[in-house]
């Protein structure tokens, strides 16, 4: 299987099978890469609707360069936690937020979000990620709002009176019970709409059904997430377990 960095003609054929609404598991096996490498060439570059082969390519060989002054560091780069390949992180990383990007949160936004996800303790301040971003505090104040307005963060403050923004095992819990309410004015509306234009008309009766509809989803997300809340708190089985024990 080949390694390395995809060539432009590689990319020029994961568009051709994009563009033949290929799934990436055949566009890789035409290519004979893994999966995972077809989907974070395409998350990372605008997706599968947006995905150009030279726009991409263009953009692998920017990304290249701006990381090449922190490759000749040599040993004054801090290493690892864990014996963590520090290039497979990087490109890590990168993948998270492009597909966090995908879902609709603001890249700067998925920056945050990325590092607090890859951060063992959970939490980092306000000034530790301006200087991991290399971006202004008001950039990642910004984020923190939006994140914040979504309960895709909390915030609290440490012993020196600092504060502190954390994701926790009940992060997409609260986010999830949120994004399950926040149909809520939405049913209402619509049902205000059906009464004002009549129970009988046609437009009436669509609101109606779109009021059902999202009534319906939200509270079936509500009781599944209260089913699968215990999942947040539950330390993973090591791989392989459950075949160990039959």
């Amino acid at each position: 299987m080949p390694g390395g960095r995809l060539s432009q003609q590689e990319r020029q054929q994961i568009a051709s099978g994009l563009a033949d609404d290929l799934p990436y598991a055949e566009i890789a096996r035409r290519l004979d890469r893994p999966t995972s490498t077809v989907t974070r060439e395409v998350m990372r570059n605008g997706g599968p609707l947006a995905y150009r082969a030279e726009l991409a390519h263009r953009a692998t060989e920017r990304r290249a360069h701006r990381r090449r002054p922190a490759a000749t560091r040599g040993p004054a780069s801090a290493p690892h936690p864990h014996g963590r390949d520090a290039a497979a992180v990087a490109d890590y990383e990168e993948q998270l937020t492009t597909v966090l990007v995908a879902t609709g949160v603001p890249r700067m936004a998925a920056r945050v979000l990325t590092v607090l996800f890859t951060a063992d303790a959970g939490s980092v301040t306000a000034s530790q990620l301006a200087q991991r971003l290399q971006v202004s505090p008001a950039s990642i104040s910004k984020a923190i709002a939006f994140l914040d307005s979504q309960s895709l963060v909390r915030r609290e403050r440490d012993e020196r009176r600092r504060d502190r923004y954390v994701v926790d095992d009940e992060l997409f819990y609260q986010a999830t019970i949120a994004g399950a309410r926040s149909n809520d004015q939405l049913v209402a509306t619509a049902r205000q709409g059906a009464a004002v234009l009549g129970a009988d008309s046609p437009a009436a009766q669509r609101l109606e059904n779109v009021a059902r509809f999202l009534d319906f989803i939200s509270e079936s997300i509500l009781r599944a997430a209260e089913q699968a809340r215990a999942v947040l708190h539950t330390k993973p089985a090591p791989a392989g377990s459950d075949r160990e024990r039959t």
